[in-house]
C-alpha cells in the first residue's frame, strides 16, 4: 500500500440560479422600453361615412390599411384627393399594384381595408380597387363607423 492517497475535491459542479429572476425581470424590462409600436401617420383626411351593417376583424394584424382622402396640407387646408399606403403618399396608381402584390406574398390571408373620406372622388376609389384587382388582393373591406359611434370599425 502506498502512504499517498489522492484526494478527491468537493466542489459541486452547478450552477448558481439565485440571480435567473433578477435577470429575467432586468430582460423583461429591457424589452419593454425598446419595443416601438409603429403608429401610421396619416396624411390624408379621412371623414368615415356612417352605415348600420358592419362586421368587426378580429385579427388586425393580417390588415393593411389604404388611406384615400384629401392631402393635408395644414393649416386647416386640403388639397387634391390622394392614397396613402403605410407612412407615404402614392404618386403613381400603379405602384399600388406592385407594393399590394408584395404585401401579399408575405402574407396570404391579407386584407386590405380602405379608409376612404366621405367625399373622395369616386374615381380614385375605383381606380384603387382594380389596382388592388390585378395585384390579387381580393379581400377588401371598407372602414366606416357605426351610427352613433366615434370609432372606426
Amino acid at each position: 500500500m502506498s502512504k499517498f492517497q489522492k484526494k478527491q475535491a468537493k466542489t459541486k459542479q452547478q450552477v448558481p440560479t439565485t440571480a435567473m429572476p433578477d435577470i429575467i425581470f432586468m430582460l423583461l424590462i429591457f424589452f419593454m422600453v425598446v419595443t416601438v409600436l409603429r403608429e401610421v401617420d396619416v396624411q390624408v383626411r379621412v371623414d368615415y361615412t356612417r352605415a348600420e351593417n358592419i362586421e368587426k376583424i378580429e385579427q388586425k394584424r393580417l390588415v393593411s390599411y389604404i388611406y384615400i382622402g384629401p392631402e393635408s396640407l395644414g393649416g386647416g387646408r386640403y388639397g387634391d384627393t390622394k392614397v396613402q399606403i403605410d407612412d407615404a403618399l402614392i404618386d403613381d396608381i400603379f405602384a399600388i399594384r406592385r407594393l399590394m402584390y408584395d404585401k401579399l406574398m408575405e402574407e396570404h390571408r391579407l386584407i386590405v381595408s380602405i379608409r376612404a373620406d366621405q367625399r373622395s372622388e369616386m374615381g380614385i376609389v375605383s381606380d384603387v380597387k382594380q389596382e388592388l384587382r390585378q395585384a390579387g388582393t381580393l379581400r377588401i373591406n371598407y372602414s366606416t363607423l357605426r351610427k352613433g359611434t366615434a370609432q372606426p370599425m
